[in-house]
């Protein structure tokens, strides 16, 4: 039960109190390649901490639009403790990947209500790219890892990490991983798939009308959405090497996330953003992809 505890402690600091510094790792790699000194590494807690001491101005006294904010965060801390970020998923044994699935289509689902409910036509537009992109990337993220499931023949995180450890790549993981590595850009908000805030076209889409703390709980949460897909990402497809000692695992997988963000990053900055309907033909492409590697998995390839 100990360990249990401890785990679900790492997985919420990774998630909460990490997160943010992720952000500014980020954006410390940004100014880098820009050659300008950018911001501290720190920079992302003083942005968030800024937000929540200033006034909580709300267009509308409409519940949703109050409430999204809360969900959005509490869904993404949720799938944190469903998912393993070097060890066990600390509630693994309360649910699979199907759940898993469910929670992290949640904060997407907050994001485009609360634009909704919020009346203006920049956030109805933010929410309307919010949906299309939900729709052509949560199916890749659910094959991919449904793929990983055949392989193992279980839906259950801890078996399918268990034989991706003790089997090694074949095939159909190899093609779902690299599937799932071309939509992690999406799923992470970054160019050129952040057409759903798309900053200099519609002032930040479904967040245009959040201050405050509400916008700093909404930022919150894609931080925090980094930590947790990159992590199911590695595990799941490389969840090499592992120590069997679980403090050095659990750090052995921050390591490596910072890696992938670092590269999803740089991915970034030598990209220009695509319109919303080039990223839908590029998803279809991997959609393909990932079928691809569904279909070799069922041949138990």
């Amino acid at each position: 039960m100990l360990k249990i505890i401890f785990i679900a402690l790492f997985n919420l600091a990774a998630a909460l109190a990490l997160a943010p510094l992720l952000d500014g790792f980020m954006r410390r790699i940004k100014a880098v390649v820009h050659s300008r000194q950018g911001p501290p590494l720190l920079q992302t807690y003083y942005d968030l901490f800024k937000l929540f001491s200033k006034e909580d101005r709300e267009v509308t006294s409409d519940l949703v639009f109050r409430l999204t904010p809360v969900v959005c965060l509490g869904a993404v801390l949720l799938a944190a403790l469903f998912t393993p970020m070097g060890g066990p998923a600390p509630l693994g044994f309360g649910g699979d990947l199907i759940l898993l699935v469910y929670l992290l289509s949640i904060p997407g689902i907050a994001i485009m209500l609360g634009a909704m409910s919020s009346g203006s036509p920049y956030a109805m537009l933010g929410a309307s790219r919010e949906m299309m992109l939900v729709l052509t990337v949560e199916p890749v993220l659910f094959i991919t890892l449904f793929t990983a499931g055949i392989k193992a023949n279980s839906l259950v995180l801890a078996d399918i990490t268990g034989w991706s450890v003790s089997h090694g790549w074949s095939i159909s993981l190899v093609i779902a991983g690299l599937a799932l590595l071309l939509a992690l850009q999406s799923e992470l908000a970054k160019l050129p798939f952040d057409l759903a805030e798309a900053e200099t076209e519609i002032m930040e889409g479904p967040f245009v009308e959040y201050s405050g703390p509400k916008l700093a709980l909404f930022k919150w949460a894609i931080y925090a959405k980094v930590v947790i897909y990159v992590s199911l990402f590695l595990e799941v497809f490389l969840p090499g090497p592992k120590t069997g000692i679980l403090v050095a695992d659990l750090l052995i997988n921050l390591v490596k996330v910072f890696i992938v963000v670092g590269l999803v990053e740089l991915i970034e900055l030598v990209n220009p953003r695509l319109k919303i309907d080039q990223a839908i033909n590029y998803f279809k492409g991997v959609a393909v992809l990932a079928l691809i590697g569904l279909a070799f998995a069922l041949m138990g390839m």
